[in-house]
């Protein structure tokens, strides 16, 4: 088969029947579907047993994170395309067909994005394509904007949410650095931000495909404290891992004030769980600082695209 879907998969048995039964609706049917359980203490592995025997299962012994996982599943597959889906959403039956078909018709592009809508308010945009600021920053296109159709047309954005994307497997093989394409340090929240800064760097492109329609439950498996550690711990470590040094001279105040306003917005808020780990978050990035620095020349080694700096808002 030319197309391989990967879904993560942690404790999500409650949340796999939605995925994966949306899967089976897909008009389009060459792809094979592989969930990475990463250790999950739920019934996730009976469920998938039992119910969704055309599934193929890798069910790691260890608990290692997002990164880890799907870097699992990209290892064991070798479609054309690689197609990673979280467990928590629900793809329109025409998903799969527009989002890699749109790669297919534009050789050019490299990542394809989906329109994610919210799961429980579904003409509310989640993402049309991420962006990225250059006080570090990630974003995602028309989050939390009434879906009105000002993005259903086909653009290039910066790079997909991974929570429902599509790669050509050569590209993801190009940016992989001994033999992993996500960075496992990053363990997850982010890592896909940090895939596609590499890409842009090395001159791949990405394609919003609105017509490639995803619902997402909102942090249904993450979120909270959990997501607010590794996205003030992230944060930091992407900027500094990525963004070449002509950037970083351009960008260096906007992203110590940004730091500094996190900081100081969680101070504010200090009583709260979500706050006291996003301090802590920040302060294991000085942490694990000088590992990162280490990581850029192998990154500032691929920089092609003259295009770069117009990426930066």
């Amino acid at each position: 088969m030319s197309i391989d879907i990967i879904i993560p998969n942690y404790n999500g048995a409650a949340l796999l029947p939605t995925c994966l039964d949306a899967l089976r609706r897909q008009t389009r049917r060459d792809a094979r579907i592989t969930v990475v359980d990463d250790a999950s203490t739920d019934e996730s592995l009976t469920l998938l047993r039992t119910c969704y025997p055309e599934v193929r299962v890798i069910a790691l012994s260890r608990n290692r994170g997002l990164a880890r996982a799907v870097n699992c599943g990209i290892a064991a597959t070798q479609g054309e395309y690689v197609v990673l889906l979280n467990n928590d959403t629900e793809a329109e039956p025409r998903w799969l067909e527009e989002l890699v078909g749109a790669l297919e018709r534009h050789p050019q592009y490299a990542f394809a994005a989906s329109k994610l809508l919210l799961f429980d308010r579904r003409n509310v945009l989640h993402s049309a394509g991420d962006g990225y600021r250059c006080n570090g920053v990630p974003y995602n296109r028309g989050v939390w904007e009434q879906d009105r159709g000002q993005y259903d047309q086909i653009a290039e954005v910066f790079g997909p949410c991974a929570g429902a994307a599509a790669y050509r497997r050569s590209a993801l093989e190009a940016l992989a650095v001994d033999g992993r394409v996500f960075d496992e340090d990053l363990v997850m929240y982010c890592e896909d931000v940090d895939l596609n800064l590499r890409a842009r760097l090395a001159g791949l492109r990405t394609i919003y495909v609105p017509t490639a329609v995803v619902y997402h439950r909102l942090s249904a498996t993450g979120g909270g404290p959990l997501a607010s550690y590794y996205c003030g711990r992230n944060f930091i470590l992407v900027w500094v891992k990525n963004m070449p040094w002509q950037s970083m001279l351009r960008c260096g105040l906007p992203f110590a004030a940004s730091q500094y306003r996190i900081t100081i917005d969680a101070l504010r808020h200090i009583r709260g769980a979500a706050a006291r780990a996003r301090l802590r978050g920040q302060c294991a990035a000085l942490r694990d600082l000088p590992r990162f620095v280490r990581k850029r020349a192998q990154v500032q080694r691929s920089i092609s695209a003259d295009e770069w700096h117009a990426w930066l808002n």
